[in-house]
């Protein structure tokens, strides 16, 4: 009680210093990096990371990209190098010309290395930055090329696809709070029983995700999805909290005449539901952060750090405000969309065994879609942005002119003995797959010896440690047939050198296809436990945990397979923040059911009543909680042309739906059917000593 007279009193103080931290907050957002480069995430020590940091150290060279001239001329594609070269951290232009130089006749060039070159009325050329691929120094000069080329000019790579994933997100980041802001409001105007009350929810939430927003600063950066969705899942996963706290007080208000003291013990009877609701909730957040692909921890960080902002500014600045509007809330008050849902409640107990038939009937086909969906996402990045993005239209134009679906690039030791390098070389052409290699080695062949190469060609593709060369493969990165070409490849270097490495987007994609997989089942085992023993502690029960854990994972696998029997291709990334976020926030209906099913039970009431009180009372939060988080969620989903926060919030909003309707209908029939064993193994269970057990 006191924690609750503490927060009326200080009402004043705590709406000052809320609105008072808004401005140090919007600045913390402002100046918090965003990495757009998921290949970024992944392990330091993997080879192909430590590749990058040598291409960079030794060669001066971070990103790499293609760009593709069309109808040029000779001379035009040299006026053309030129003014790249002129472009602030554009390291290295390479073309077939740069090669021959002065000295070097270009017939004695191979005829591969011009064709590499050249395609009908099409000219490539390669550039390399002296900046990292996601910097936004390359950003930058990215920009800068496509102005200089004036749209005739297509530029490929990685750097360029993160380019325009950094300019579609900015464009479409504010529309996501938009849709998310309007439709929960509707959805809370309709069902709730307060006109002007979602918009106090909604400054009260606000104030927390400007909080959680300008805390990142501190964290150094953050990803650009944990940016475009932090707000969307934040308002919708705590949304419940402020509901908690609003259903208490006007329940207190019938008790207490004087509002100050409904809203003070409100206070203290949301802090302990809302603390225990949302420590399932962090602790889906705080699974994410055991992935060794830090992207994980970066959306754990901030989500975790989310729902503790919000579960604070419910107990604080929520009920300041309420007390500060409290008459024009009062005035505004309707009546909810609500059904009166003890007739509801008793229909669904008094045929519970047909959703006991439907769970075992549901629970094989949904786990194998599951298992499905989960062996069938995409990792190709290119592939979550829509086909009219100027880097699609380049790596298209690549393909289909070049023949090139993604470039290798190897680094072999400098003082590898020539003969070998030569070898190593030849055997690497033969790949399948293998479009060209484009090397010191390949360029002298048997005709040209090295001396007669221009230093400045030999300086860009030799250092004092490393030895460069490009393969342009086939095939595109992410794929079975590039997978066996790396295997191929790498074996053939380790032959030759045992320090050299393969490195580029398809090797790092491969990488990180690995990395994920482990990581996925990893964090689906942490998540359950850490859940598992929650609701353990939280209900004190050992069959509890079981029940409601199986009741949220066959939402899950009913979510997740549904994207296999449609046909939809999902970014890698969605399986394991789904199966962690829709387990954490949606857990929590079913905790809410259950305890009040054990309350009944322990003021003696026999088990169908009890089931059909503690449904009946839940149904119209859980309605309420589940609507909010579809809401905040599917309209994103429809806007949303990155299909990276497209698919992640439609399984969100397909996830609270199916969740909605397993803990209404699935988990009141595991009540009747277990409930002896419960009564066993749940602590305060039964009535106490002298009560009247009832069966």
């Amino acid at each position: 009680m006191k924690f609750g007279k503490a927060i009326v009193k200080s009402r004043f103080i705590i709406l000052i210093v809320a609105f008072a931290l808004m401005v140090p907050s919007m600045l913390g957002m402002i100046f918090t990096r965003v990495n757009y480069d998921m290949l970024s995430y992944l392990p330091a020590e993997l080879e192909t990371i430590k590749g990058q940091d040598y291409l960079k150290g030794d060669f001066g060279k971070g990103a790499f990209s293609f760009i593709i001239a069309e109808n040029m001329e000779e001379k035009d594609v040299i006026s053309l190098e030129e003014k790249l070269r002129k472009v602030d951290h554009v390291e290295t232009v390479l073309w077939y010309a740069d090669i021959a130089d002065v000295s070097v006749p270009i017939d004695m060039l191979p005829k591969s290395i011009k064709d590499a070159f050249n395609s009908g009325d099409s000219t490539m050329i390669a550039v390399f930055f002296d900046t990292s691929t996601s910097s936004d120094e390359t950003m930058n000069a990215i920009t800068e090329i496509r102005n200089i080329t004036k749209g005739h000019c297509f530029v490929s790579g990685i750097s360029a696809m993160i380019c325009d994933l950094r300019d579609l997100a900015e464009k479409e980041e504010f529309v996501y709070v938009v849709i998310a802001v309007v439709l929960a409001v509707i959805v809370m105007m309709l069902f709730m029983d307060s006109y002007i009350i979602p918009f106090i929810f909604l400054l009260s939430i606000g104030v927390s995700i400007l909080l959680n927003m300008g805390t990142n600063y501190f964290l150094g950066e953050i990803s650009y999805i944990t940016k475009a969705l932090a707000a969307v899942l934040q308002l919708a996963v705590t949304m419940d909290y402020s509901i908690f706290l609003w259903h208490s007080y006007e329940e207190q208000k019938l008790i207490h005449s004087d509002h100050k003291e409904a809203m003070a013990n409100a206070i203290n009877e949301t802090v302990l539901s809302v603390f225990g609701s949302s420590i399932t909730t962090i602790a889906g957040f705080i699974a994410l952060c055991f992935m060794s692909f830090t992207l994980g921890r970066d959306l754990g960080i901030v989500m975790a750090k989310g729902v503790l902002l919000g579960v604070i500014g419910c107990v604080t600045f929520l009920p300041s405000i309420i007390l500060l509007l409290d008459k024009p809330l009062e005035k505004t008050s309707h009546r909810s969309l609500v059904p009166q849902t003890r007739k509801i409640a008793s229909g669904v107990v008094k045929i519970f065994p047909i959703f006991l038939i439907i769970f075992l009937v549901t629970v094989l086909p949904a786990l194998y879609g599951y298992q499905q969906t989960n062996n069938e996402v995409y990792y190709n990045l290119s592939q979550s942005l829509p086909d009219d993005m100027p880097n699609v239209v380049a790596n298209k134009k690549l393909e289909n002119d070049f023949g090139v679906g993604t470039t290798h690039m190897v680094l072999s030791d400098a003082k590898l003995d020539s003969k070998k390098g030569y070898e190593m070389t030849e055997e690497l052409k033969k790949v399948k797959g293998v479009k060209y290699v484009l090397g010191l080695k390949s360029l002298i062949g048997s005709r040209i010896p090295e001396e007669m190469i221009p230093k400045s060609a030999v300086e860009k593709l030799k250092s004092d440690k490393w030895e460069l060369m490009l393969i342009n493969s086939e095939y595109k990165a992410a794929t079975d047939k590039v997978s066996k070409q790396i295997s191929s490849l790498k074996k053939i270097i380790k032959k030759y050198d045992s320090k050299g490495m393969l490195i580029g987007e398809a090797s790092c994609t491969q990488d990180l296809i690995d990395v994920t997989g482990v990581d996925f089942r990893v964090v689906n085992i942490i998540s359950i436990i850490a859940i598992f023993f929650i609701i353990l502690f939280v209900e004190k029960s050992i069959s509890l945990p079981f029940i409601l854990v199986a009741v949220i994972e066959l939402a899950i696998f009913i979510n997740m397979g549904l994207s296999h029997f449609l046909g939809d291709s999902l970014p890698f990334i969605a399986p394991i923040c789904i199966s962690t976020i829709q387990l954490g926030a949606t857990v929590d209906y079913a905790i809410l059911m259950t305890t009040r099913y054990k309350k009944e039970r322990s003021l003696g009431k026999d088990k169908k009543e009890s089931v059909i009180v503690a449904l009946s009372t839940s149904i119209p939060s859980i309605i309420v909680s589940a609507l909010g988080l579809f809401a905040a969620t599917f309209g994103v989903a429809l806007y949303s042309d990155a299909d990276m926060i497209g698919s992640l919030c439609m399984l969100l909003s397909r996830g609270a739906i199916i969740s909605m309707f397993c803990v209404i209908l699935i988990l009141p029939a595991m009540f009747m059917l277990f409930d002896k064993v419960i009564s066993k193994t749940t602590l305060g269970f039964l009535p106490k000593k002298g009560g009247k057990i009832n069966e």
